[in-house]
């Protein structure tokens, strides 16, 4: 069986590659059979079956001699003793170099499966972005292995069919590989739903015979249009793919029974102009679907898509999907990026396509090299691949392809990260609206930016793309580790004033030292930790003081005290237990990686839950503070109309902002809770003295939080 496939591998190169390179196919054709000699496959056949199958689906594609190569020889280095040397010395380096970015990181010890899933998606992902052929490479590796899935454990299956699916054929389709990406989704939806796949394939056999008669006078009729029209056009019947009908049966919630678009067609004229002119013959053949056109040729897809989609009432009202496309748009929406090696005569379209290809692979690994761990970079590629897709507009006409369900932050970020970090509003169609509002199909998006803004914690909650995603977190990690690092050089430098020392006054060496003792790369990391409650300032002072061999009288005095200025950001935290504002007394406690957390000297919480670990330090308002601080009051007041405005207009007299209300019923008197801001405990007392004029309020008291 190996050799007849060897035998017909070697016809198919034949057909379209020249003489020296068939003969290089052939060495490795050799090198692998050698390779692989005596290994066999679980499902008994001999192992070199495996890479002749691979090389055999990209001849279609008219792959080039190197990539018929590395197909052939894409797992001698990861199941056999011959190196990457031996393979570069044997076949040349761009061969070695694909064979490499194939092979699975194997030697090296994972925590968990998707850590090692991950890595290898990187490795992949990394080699892919230098060459694209290390991609069709690996999905056609995946094709035959999905192919030949029987051969497997259910389990073991079922975890390459959930792969595949997840991240596989969404590449493919990304890609534009369509007829790839087709049998990939109808070979999962077999191996994850044996038996849907079993009912379905049967209905779909049965419905095809009985549509046959009703399918041949569509053709003819559409055949027939086209001519009197003076359109040279080819017109084929197209089936969906099995896959694609089950999920239009769960998007829809319908019976196989209603799907009456299984049998599309598919129509080909020689340019642009005749695809526009077989929509207008077609639209006067049969009655078009209101809201059912897409043009695809004027907005492509993002791999590179062009059609015209229509959807008509045929004969007895049976609906029909009716694609328009050029040859040359056939071309690219079977093959995708294959097309560069498949056709090589229209360049414009193939080489914008790799240019979207490319800027695609720029922005995965923009979001790899900023996960902090796999999984987090696994789950960025997942939301990456997700398929349908939503269209917007720039105020200077630039269309934006984003995925359904962005939101007005995704836009900012596929923009310009500047744009997504700066912006503190946006206007759809020249309204303002909320920056979680999700795009529309059409929707011209502005965003408003302010110099000053930053990344908020919040977008993480409803922003869709990775590159959104990836971005926001490093932001926030960096916004962090900056915080933190002023707030650690200020605790280690009231330390230091504790211990007699002058912090302007340590020896550059000294520090030099004292970062080889810790392990800390950089003085900022080092702050960093101090600020983030990894390391105590008292016992880092201390250690350079002895590295320095510094003496200095110990001082209890008030130089200790660290100053809340109230903006220090994410570095230091006022906790909600107790909401404490300036004129409280406070103290301080350093959780490890959270930095300061802020409490009121009298916070129950604080009392309750002290343990050992933390570190406990004085802190005390900065004199000149300039902030609003959130506070929580609760009034009971008579159940009399109009009291709620009388308050909340009380609240406005005394300039604070209500954050918050909430209310409960107690029989004639009504709770009402409020969450305030206000700049000090004079500003809340100015506040609480408007509030007792009101004849309605019974009783008025702070409280630590607001029930839920």
């Amino acid at each position: 069986m190996a050799q007849l496939d060897a035998q017909a591998l070697i016809e198919e190169v034949a057909a379209y590659l020249k003489p020296e390179d068939v003969a290089a196919v052939k060495v490795a054709l050799e090198f692998s059979a050698n390779a692989h000699k005596g290994q066999t496959r679980q499902s008994g056949d001999p192992y070199v079956s495996h890479p002749i199958a691979v090389a055999r689906i990209l001849t279609p594609l008219h792959m080039d001699a190197h990539a018929i190569v590395a197909a052939l020889l894409h797992d001698v280095v990861e199941d056999t003793d011959i190196s990457i040397d031996n393979v570069a010395e044997a076949f040349g380096k761009p061969v070695a170099e694909m064979v490499e970015g194939l092979s699975k990181l194997d030697k090296l010890q994972f925590e968990t499966q998707e850590d090692a899933q991950a890595e290898n998606f990187r490795k992949m992902l990394m080699a892919m972005a230098r060459d694209v052929r290390v991609i069709l490479i690996k999905l056609a590796d995946r094709l035959h292995n999905m192919r030949t899935l029987e051969a497997v454990s259910p389990e073991k299956s079922q975890r390459i069919a959930r792969e595949t699916m997840d991240i596989y054929a969404p590449i493919a389709n990304r890609l534009g590989l369509n007829t790839i990406f087709q049998e990939l989704e109808d070979l999962c939806f077999m191996h994850l739903h044996p038996n849907r796949y079993s009912v379905l394939s049967k209905a779909l056999k049965v419905a095809r015979g009985n549509r046959r008669e009703v399918v041949g006078k569509i053709l003819d009729a559409i055949k027939l249009r086209l001519e009197e029209n003076h359109i040279k056009a080819e017109v084929k019947g197209r089936e969906k793919h099995l896959y694609g009908i089950y999920k239009k049966m769960q998007s829809k919630h319908l019976a196989f029974s209603q799907v009456l678009d299984i049998y599309g067609f598919r129509v080909l004229v020689e340019d642009v102009p005749s695809c526009y002119l077989a929509l207008g013959a077609l639209h006067g053949l049969y009655k078009p679907f209101p809201g059912k056109f897409k043009d695809y040729i004027a907005i492509p897809k993002a791999n590179g898509y062009q059609s015209l989609h229509t959807a008509v009432f045929g004969p007895f009202g049976t609906p029909i999907e009716v694609q328009i496309r050029t040859v040359e748009m056939n071309k690219i929406a079977e093959a995708g990026v294959a097309s560069h090696w498949l056709y090589k005569t229209s360049k414009t379209p193939i080489n914008e396509l790799h240019q979207k290809t490319h800027q695609w692979l720029q922005s995965l690994l923009e979001s790899l090299s900023q996960s902090g761990d796999s999984v987090e970079f696994l789950e960025h590629l997942k939301i990456d691949l997700f398929p349908d897709e939503v269209y917007v507009f720039s105020p200077k006409g630039k269309i934006f392809a984003l995925p359904r369900g962005a939101t007005a932050v995704d836009f900012a970020y596929n923009v310009h990260t500047d744009i997504g970090n700066r912006c503190v509003a946006v206007k759809v169609n020249f309204e303002l609206v909320p920056l979680r509002t999700e795009l529309k199909n059409g929707d011209r998006v502005e965003i408003i930016t302010a110099p000053h803004a930053h990344p908020n914690p919040a977008w993480l909650g409803y922003v869709v793309t990775s590159r959104a995603r990836s971005e926001i977190r490093h932001s926030l990690k960096t916004m962090h580790l900056d915080e933190s690092a002023k707030l650690g050089e200020r605790l280690l430098g009231q330390a230091l004033t504790s211990l007699g020392l002058k912090p302007q006054d340590v020896p550059e060496m000294c520090w030099e030292r004292l970062l080889k003792e810790t392990g800390a790369k950089s003085r900022q990391e080092l702050f960093a930790d101090i600020g983030l409650g990894r390391r105590l300032n008292m016992v880092i002072a201390r250690q350079l003081a002895r590295v320095g061999e510094m003496t200095g009288q110990e001082s209890n005095s008030s130089s200790g005290v660290v100053t809340i200025l109230g903006n220090e950001g994410m570095a230091i935290q006022f906790a909600k237990c107790c909401r404490p504002i300036p004129g409280d007394p406070i103290i301080g406690v350093i959780k490890s990686g959270q930095g300061i957390v802020v409490h009121t000297h009298d916070c129950p919480s604080l009392r309750k839950g002290r343990s050992g670990t933390e570190e406990w330090l004085d802190v005390a308002w900065d004199k000149n503070i300039n902030k609003l601080f959130d506070v929580s009051i609760k009034l009971i007041v008579a159940n009399q109309r109009g009291v709620l405005a009388k308050v909340a207009a009380s609240i406005a007299d005394a300039e604070s902002n209500i954050e918050n209300v909430h209310f409960s019923s107690e029989g004639e008197y009504t709770a009402l809770y409020f969450t305030l801001q206000v700049n000090n405990r004079l500003h809340l007392a100015n506040v609480l003295r408007n509030l007792r004029r009101i004849s309605e309020v019974v009783r008025i008291t702070r409280v630590k939080s607001i029930p839920a």
